[in-house]
């Protein structure tokens, strides 16, 4: 099993400080991310588009080559914040359209879509999975076109059945799923119960760690914080178990979003305790 590491372990040091973190004394480049990655020897990048530079053909192209160069598998991540916003987003919607070739002049052939996120989870989810469905049917045809596969991640927005009720409706073998082993949790929708029906779907993974976060409200969305995976509430053997045996091709993806206080301040580490414990993972999986 490949293990990875998704840009966004490193928003802080990309320019996205919460409200609660304390802004880092030197930011951080897609280069240095990069050199760091290949520092960590792991398999495979999730690059998120809202730290790209610029989108031009000339910067696309060489980011191509140095991912050529580190040998990394790839994957193009759009959606943060809050992706297609429920489907209630045009711009947003046009945006996601427009970048999809983006993901095969990086040398990648998925990229990772978000439909809604937390800001629209108490909404009634119909709405919102029927007006999803119909945007990505339209999306999805673009993709097919450039040879990508659209990947929707559970962005603390959907349970596993509705991420399945939008795969139905869209229905085509170029849409799957970017499966978040946290972000079910944060829902209360079982991590397991979802891959057990989302596996055989699964174009790329973020691998989360999460525990409870004793100085946040229950009602917030980092009450599971962060940790280092193996040292949280998630069962990522038994995730990645699933996706094994349902012949997963891609990588694990490490993705630390909001750092549990234990942690603060200490992604890098989080990051690279979470590469070697994934590599035990998928050493366990031969």
């Amino acid at each position: 099993m490949k293990i990875g590491i998704d840009s966004y372990c490193y928003h802080r040091f990309f320019g996205e400080v919460y409200d609660d973190q304390e802004a880092p004394k030197k930011n951080m480049t897609m280069e240095d991310f990069l050199r760091r990655a290949k520092e960590l020897d792991v398999d495979g990048v999730s690059l998120e588009s809202c730290f790209f530079p610029s989108f031009d053909e000339a910067y696309l192209a060489d980011l191509k080559g140095q991912l050529d160069e580190y040998g990394f598998d790839r994957v193009f991540a759009w959606g943060h914040p809050d992706g297609l916003e429920r489907g209630g987003n045009p711009q947003a919607f046009e945006d996601m359209k427009k970048l999809i070739p983006c993901t095969r002049m990086i040398g990648a052939d998925t990229m990772r879509v978000t439909g809604s996120s937390l800001m629209f989870r108490h909404e009634d989810h119909g709405p919102q999975v029927k007006a999803l469905i119909k945007q990505f049917k339209e999306a999805v045809k673009i993709a097919e076109d450039n040879g990508v596969r659209m990947a929707v991640e559970n962005h603390i927005d959907f349970t596993a059945d509705e991420i399945y009720q939008i795969l139905e409706g869209v229905d085509s073998p170029n849409f799957g799923v970017n499966f978040d082993t946290g972000n079910f949790l944060r829902l209360l929708d079982d991590p397991i119960a979802g891959m057990e029906k989302l596996a055989p779907y699964v174009f790329a993974t973020h691998i989360k760690d999460l525990k409870i976060e004793p100085s946040a409200n229950p009602t917030d969305w980092f009450f599971f914080a962060g940790v280092p995976v193996g040292m949280g509430l998630i069962d990522n053997q038994k995730l990645a178990e699933i996706l094994h045996k349902n012949g997963y091709k891609g990588f694990l993806a490490v993705e630390i979003d909001h750092p549990h206080s234990d942690w603060a301040g200490f992604e890098d580490e989080a990051v690279g305790i979470s590469v070697k414990n994934l590599r035990k993972i998928g050493d366990s999986l031969k």
